[in-house]
């Protein structure tokens, strides 16, 4: 059993793993590994699951759940009973928070049966276990921009954009300086009017693109 859910929007902030990680559990012989990795697409996604299918071809399942920070998720039994692996693994995403992350599972049987309750246990344990030994990170949504000043305004330019957390990305020094610097998406507007401001109208922000950032 398999679902899959999309959704395009993408927070200002969101939660992810820091890194990959692995954590194993056993009970009643059943051996359990699971496997977390930081994702930021589907097709990564997908990959990553390829690659446990591919080292642990000889177990007899392999469970997954992927969470994408734009709302995208899915995730497979891989042959367990319906609800009681992939969708336990994607709501152990979700109770931690967190997104862009995915999570394998590979069971070796161990000839016990464990029962639908069983198995909904060990899957989420070992998906918890997995996804604390990753750690966490904080990333939020930022915006790029372009900003040319005269030498007059430089050091001004740079006091205001310290206030707002800037992050200088590169500086160009010629005639003019010409900055290239990110702020966090939600301070953009602010930013813009406050380095028109500085300058006096001689200079105008540029957004060049967005990004997200873990600072």
């Amino acid at each position: 059993m398999s679902g899959e859910q999309k959704h395009e929007s993408r927070p200002l902030v969101y939660l992810t793993v820091k890194n990959e990680a692995t954590a194993e559990y056993e009970v009643k012989r059943s051996r359990f590994i699971g496997y977390v990795k930081p994702v930021l697409t589907v097709d990564e996604a997908e990959e990553f699951i390829r690659e446990i299918r591919a080292k642990h071809y000889a177990a007899r399942h392999n469970v997954y759940a992927y969470l994408l920070s734009g709302g995208a998720a899915k995730y497979s039994d891989d042959g367990e009973p319906q609800g009681s692996a992939g969708l336990p693994v994607l709501e152990c995403i979700k109770k931690a928070g967190l997104s862009d992350v995915c999570v394998v599972v590979t069971r070796y049987f161990g000839g016990i049966l464990l029962g639908t309750g069983g198995l909904v246990r060990a899957y989420t344990q070992t998906a918890a276990a997995a996804l604390e030994a990753a750690g966490v990170a904080v990333f939020q949504a930022y915006s790029e921009l372009y900003f040319e000043c005269s030498y007059s305004d430089y050091q001004r330019v740079l006091y205001e954009l310290a206030g707002f957390g800037a992050i200088i990305d590169g500086a160009e020094y010629a005639e003019s300086v010409k900055i290239r610097f990110a702020v966090k998406k939600a301070d953009t507007d602010r930013v813009c009017e406050t380095l028109l401001a500085v300058s006096a109208g001689r200079g105008r922000p540029e957004i060049t693109g967005e990004r997200y950032d873990s600072r």
